[in-house]
């Protein structure tokens, strides 16, 4: 059960709103007195926060500056007799959710409340899962591409320019939405994300823009879409390229009206959203093919941001194996693993069809799944899929001359290795080297019988 708390120094207002959030299956804490209220929420725990403003006491910029202060991501519900444009102003910079005029409507009592207790969820949601982590995902790397994406970032953020980002599958879009989000002027807010080829194309306009109660069959309460929810933040439409045609023309509608239009509902709703997009799809051959909408890509296409897959920058992957391996021996309280420069190398050369999203779930299988603190080739060759023979491998023109011949010799040890049974004398002798030197070359490439 969901916990409001109603803080306003009218008896009658706090019971009325008590008797219509019960009904629908709230707990409801309230006071008259507004000292008591913070000492309410500085000790509970509450989904959401109903404010008046003009109290005795303390009033509630006061208090909406104390939260402020606190960092309490609590979503407050100003509900006030005083409903100003300029008091409005000022709650909204102070973090408020949304502002209601008192007499208070039920209806609009009811969106607000749900509305704010489902921001407040995802904001705790999301900071237990960084916790989980032990720490959170950043964006990282030294090619040139990167640096170039994080300085549009950083130039793009604080406006409301809509946002297109392209790249393979685990290349880095969500991260890069979540950045832009963290850096804009409406990080005050949860970003609301919606994966586009999640959702059946029956269901998506549903989920985008909420429905009325019994619109179509199974719509047994009205619901708040996504773009609502996003009202005064920022909404992240991911995998876009895979929105049916329809729910393609309501979201460029949506776009260039700002507002929407429940399912089953016939009044137009005011939304203030900024959409960032993104795709692993190439839009223009979508728009050729007649799948994707020319006009939606446009207006989306106004900051293009493009992630390089990580096969093009594998100088970074050195540095992510680094990241991740701490990260996750952080969160296992694992003792930290080192990587050998053979270990890294062989890494180096895998061609990451699932980019970086998919060397870190490689790396997270490496240190949970080998005991030892020092992590060999050896154990890379033994959870490495196979993708290439080894005379691939060794012929890839991704090789250096010197890489070459390590590899070309590599492979000829073991093969000898292998005809003579392990045994390292007799194969010294049959290839005409001492038997010391051979044992070096095994060190060297850290061969050892399986």
């Amino acid at each position: 059960m969901k916990s409001i708390l109603v803080i306003d120094d009218e008896q009658q207002i706090c019971e009325s709103i008590k008797m219509i959030l019960e009904y629908e299956n709230y707990f409801v804490d309230y006071t008259t007195d507004s000292q008591k209220g913070i000492q309410k929420l500085d000790y509970g725990l509450y989904d959401a926060l109903l404010l008046d403003i003009q109290m005795p006491g303390k009033n509630g910029f006061e208090i909406l500056n104390w939260l402020k202060e606190k960092k309490n991501e609590i979503k407050v519900v100003i509900i006030s007799a005083h409903a100003s444009i300029q008091n409005a102003v000022n709650a909204t910079k102070l973090g408020a959710f949304d502002f209601l005029e008192k007499p208070i409507d039920r209806d609009k009592l009811l969106i607000s409340v749900r509305n704010a207790v489902e921001q407040t969820n995802l904001l705790k949601e999301n900071k237990k899962l960084k916790s989980e982590l032990g720490t959170s995902e950043l964006i990282i790397g030294n090619h040139p591409s990167i640096k170039s994406i994080l300085e549009t970032v950083a130039r793009v953020a604080k406006t409301d320019a809509r946002i297109l980002i392209t790249g393979e599958n685990g290349t880095g879009k969500e991260l890069i939405a979540q950045e832009i989000h963290k850096q804009s002027t409406r990080s005050n807010t949860e970003l609301i994300e919606v994966n586009c080829a999640a959702i059946p194309h029956e269901l998506i306009e549903s989920e985008l823009f909420g429905h009325e109660k019994g619109s179509f069959t199974g719509a047994i309460k009205q619901r708040i879409g996504k773009f609502e929810l996003a009202n005064g933040g920022n909404l992240f439409l991911d995998e876009i390229g895979d929105m049916s045609f329809p729910a393609q023309a309501k979201v460029l509608r949506a776009i260039e009206e700002g507002r929407i239009e429940r399912v089953g509902g016939s009044s137009k709703i005011s939304v203030d959203v900024r959409v960032i997009a993104a795709t692993n799809k190439d839009l223009h051959q979508e728009i050729q093919k007649g799948y994707f909408r020319e006009d939606l890509f446009h207006r989306l296409n106004v900051i293009p941001i493009h992630l390089t897959p990580l096969r093009e920058r594998k100088e970074d992957i050195p540095l992510l194996i680094e990241y991740f391996s701490n990260a996750i021996c952080k969160k296992n309280k694992f003792a930290s693993k080192t990587w050998t420069e053979a270990a890294v190398k062989t890494l180096q050369n895998f061609t990451w069809k699932g980019n970086v999203r998919e060397l870190r779930n490689f790396v997270e299988r490496i240190v949970i799944m080998v005991p030892s603190n020092n992590i060999t080739e050896k154990e890379i060759n033994t959870f490495l899929p196979s993708t290439t023979s080894p005379v691939d491998e060794i012929l890839s023109v991704n090789n250096t001359f010197q890489e070459f011949k390590e590899k070309a010799e590599k492979a000829f040890l073991l093969k000898q290795l292998h005809a003579n049974n392990w045994n390292v004398s007799k194969t010294a002798e049959i290839l005409g080297i001492q038997r010391s030197h051979l044992y070096n070359k095994l060190k060297k490439y850290e061969i050892e019988k399986s």
